[in-house]
């Protein structure tokens, strides 16, 4: 017969393992499956096979991974772990400013692209940043979300009035007072102003009030004639006197017109010009410091992005810098933003400027019609910030 453990073929067969109740120390320590070796059946060491089953979050969270360039840098950095994980989607993570900045960079680039200025969404997101530092939050999304919202509040704030602007309302008490509502309009050359102004006196004339306008724009030629072409289809008259004219006495002598007519409004026209160019600017701070209008609205365009801020500042600026015999110079109360309907979701200049002047934005213009004239919704354009 044959032998045991070998087969009659001449194969080896399995080694029969000896289950004698005493045994010798090398069968024991055969059968004994708990000590500890160097490698198990699959060929993996103690480390590996522990990290297969797992054996806890305090063992997880003390794992090192190996850096790809550890020869050269001789460094190992260590991973934050299952329970830094955990602590993130409970809410006992406070964020710190590593975990801010790259999406906050990511929205401020978003900001950028739809027309906010630079500085301004710099700015911004700084103060996000200040204020979501040490905040805890939770899911998976927390971060963004969180970064969102606080962007939204802020915008939101920029977009809002101080007070409360109601230009109906304060015609009534300039009449209740026995004069007219007195209107200057302003800004850089070609942004709208006559078709805004127009646009407005549209607008005034539907709550029934009684408008008269008036061409103080006595330097770019065919700008009188202009107005009076709007003057004829909205049926209502212009104060003028031609070109090359003091325009701070026209419009002095166009409210004492109106005042002795009985008009409730006045709408003053003024001429265009850049923000750096001085001898205009004195012009337009005397007009405006002489006859103390209830309103000074300056017209900006939506499509300008990073330019808004430096005509309005500059605007602003010029206005205080060459002010006409007073120490509290008028300077903008208001702001009106045409071409609105062209720029799509780009509406970032509405916040720029805003924020530069502390003005809020009364009205925007959304086409060439005289009824295409709305007031801004702040909630709206946050949207379309973000979106």
């Amino acid at each position: 017969s044959p032998s045991q453990g070998v087969s009659a073929a001449g194969k080896k067969g399995r080694a029969s393992r000896s289950w004698d109740p005493v045994g010798n120390n090398e069968n024991a320590d055969g059968l004994d499956r708990c000590q500890d070796r160097p490698e198990d059946a699959r060929g993996e060491t103690e480390a590996e096979r522990r990290m297969h089953v797992g054996t806890g979050v305090a063992d997880v969270d003390k794992w090192e991974i190996e850096s790809d360039d550890e020869e050269t840098t001789g460094k190992k950095s260590k991973s934050k772990g299952l329970f830094a994980y955990l602590q993130g989607l409970t809410g006992t993570r406070a964020l710190e400013r590593e975990d801010i900045d790259p999406v906050l960079a990511k929205f401020q680039e978003l900001l950028v692209e739809k027309n906010v200025a630079m500085e301004i969404a710099t700015k911004l997101c700084e103060s996000v940043a200040a204020s979501l530092e040490g905040k805890k939050i939770s899911g998976f999304n927390g971060v963004k979300n969180a970064v969102k919202t606080s962007l939204e509040e802020g915008l939101t704030r920029i977009l809002t009035p101080k007070q409360n602007m109601d230009i109906l309302r304060d015609c009534k008490k300039a009449n209740a007072e026995g004069r007219p509502y007195v209107v200057v309009f302003v800004g850089v050359n070609g942004v709208g102003k006559s078709t805004s102004l127009s646009k407005v006196c549209f607008w005034l004339k539907s709550q029934k009030l009684k408008v008269m306008l008036a061409a103080c724009d006595t330097f770019r030629s065919g700008a009188v004639e202009q107005l009076k072409t709007h003057a004829a289809r909205l049926d209502v008259p212009v104060f003028e006197k031609g070109y090359n004219k003091d325009a701070a006495s026209i419009a002095m002598d166009a409210v004492k017109h109106a005042t002795q007519e009985g008009y409730d409004v006045v709408l003053v026209d003024t001429a265009g010009r850049m923000q750096d160019n001085e001898p205009l600017m004195r012009s337009l701070s005397k007009l405006v410091n002489l006859n103390s209008p209830d309103l000074v609205l300056f017209v900006g365009e939506a499509l300008v992005g990073n330019d808004s801020i430096d005509q309005v500042t500059k605007f602003q600026q010029a206005l205080k810098e060459t002010a006409y015999g007073t120490s509290k110079p008028r300077l903008i109360d208001g702001i009106l933003l045409t071409k609105f309907d062209t720029i799509d979701d780009k509406v970032g200049a509405a916040v720029s400027m805003v924020y530069a002047t502390g003005q809020p934005v009364l009205m925007v213009g959304v086409g060439q019609t005289y009824t295409d004239l709305k007031k801004l919704n702040a909630a709206n354009i946050v949207k379309l910030l973000l979106r």
